[in-house]
């Protein structure tokens, strides 16, 4: 990732980028005030520290800025002309604070460690620098590429590629022939690879369908706690670059997901849909199976999605919330609705 070069380049260790000074380096970013004021951790407007760099990205929060005691405060170009301290400037706050943060929680690179209470079949590869925590275990023909860290109680199945810098953290399972791209992250709990929900109706019970695809992630991705991305029927469930996933999100089997979607917690996104590029799905949407939702579409949270999308936007689906009293009300009224359409339709035709 260029940013994170444009850091070691700049700061070196995580010793050296205490400094404003040498944050605004590592972000390319131009500082004014004191650039020796060292700085240990992020903390907001009203709670900083004289040793914590603060931001500001919603006005609301304006109030606040002249009050603060962090030792220095994120702005935009305007609201930094009227700030007197030490500030970072930038074009988007809310971005810089992010970056700054993942700087300044940065751990010190350790030596790579294979804990004796591991097991690694014979048959793996493991690359320069991969940790392994204790009773993990990898089996045969896995390709584990470098810097990777396994965290306790990691499965990951036979032939399973990850690239480069993965984070596989403690209780993940890795089912057969599922490849990750280079630097993901897979949060404790997270399946990736499970069986779909395949069944064919028979007239004495259900039959089941194997499951013979695999899931493939992009470059970036990152998979929430107990998120379980199920392998495809026949084809492959595949997520593109940079797909957040929040916890405790069913994605079915053959699903597609484009480059940079964000999907938030309590998501279920049924077998075979197709979400584009650049999407933004809000919490306990529901999405129904073998549709499409094309680029840059934005779903408000709790909304179900029956149909698909062909024109970006945003979209919303849930009943706002109201008293149980007029919410009864309101049901009522909703379930007179198409005899009152046929009524109006009816007096439509006698005015004409």
């Amino acid at each position: 990732m260029k940013f994170w070069r444009n850091c070691d380049k700049a700061i070196g260790n995580k010793f050296a980028m205490r400094t404003l000074a040498n944050i605004a380096q590592a972000l390319n970013l131009v500082f004014r005030g004191d650039g020796d004021v060292v700085i240990e951790s992020v903390g907001t407007l009203s709670g900083a520290t004289a040793n914590q760099i603060s931001f500001l990205s919603n006005s609301k929060y304006s109030h606040q800025l002249h009050e603060t005691n962090a030792a220095a405060v994120i702005l935009n170009h305007k609201d930094a002309e009227t700030y007197p301290g030490n500030v970072l400037i930038t074009d988007d706050s809310y971005v810089t604070f992010a970056k700054v943060a993942q700087i300044l929680s940065s751990k010190e690179n350790t030596s790579p460690v294979i804990h004796q209470q591991s097991a690694i079949d014979a048959q793996a590869h493991l690359e320069n620098g991969v940790s392994v925590g204790a009773f993990s275990v990898i089996a045969a023909h896995c390709k584990i590429a470098k810097d990777c860290q396994i965290a306790n109680n990691v499965t990951i199945g036979e032939g399973v590629v990850l690239g480069k810098a993965c984070v596989i953290k403690s209780g993940v399972v890795i089912e057969p022939g599922c490849q990750l791209g280079d630097r993901c992250v897979v949060h404790p709990g997270a399946v990736i690879g499970a069986d779909g929900f395949g069944l064919a109706r028979d007239k004495g019970g259900w039959v089941k369908i194997p499951q013979t695809g695999v899931v493939v992630l992009g470059d970036d991705c990152e998979i929430g706690a107990n998120t379980t991305v199920d392998c495809g029927a026949i084809d492959n469930t595949v997520l593109g670059n940079d797909v957040r996933l929040d916890n405790q999100i069913q994605i079915g089997h053959n699903v597609q997901i484009g480059d940079h979607t964000v999907i938030a917690g309590c998501t279920a996104v049924a077998g075979s849909t197709k979400i584009g590029k650049n999407c933004l799905i809000g919490g306990g949407v529901g999405i129904v199976g073998h549709i499409s939702i094309c680029d840059e579409v934005v779903i408000q949270a709790m909304s179900l999605v029956t149909h698909s999308i062909k024109n970006k936007g945003n979209y919303s689906a849930a009943s706002p919330l109201q008293s149980t009293k007029d919410w009864r009300k309101n049901a009522v009224r909703f379930r007179q609705l198409d005899q009152l359409a046929r009524k109006v339709n009816q007096m439509e035709k006698k005015l004409k």
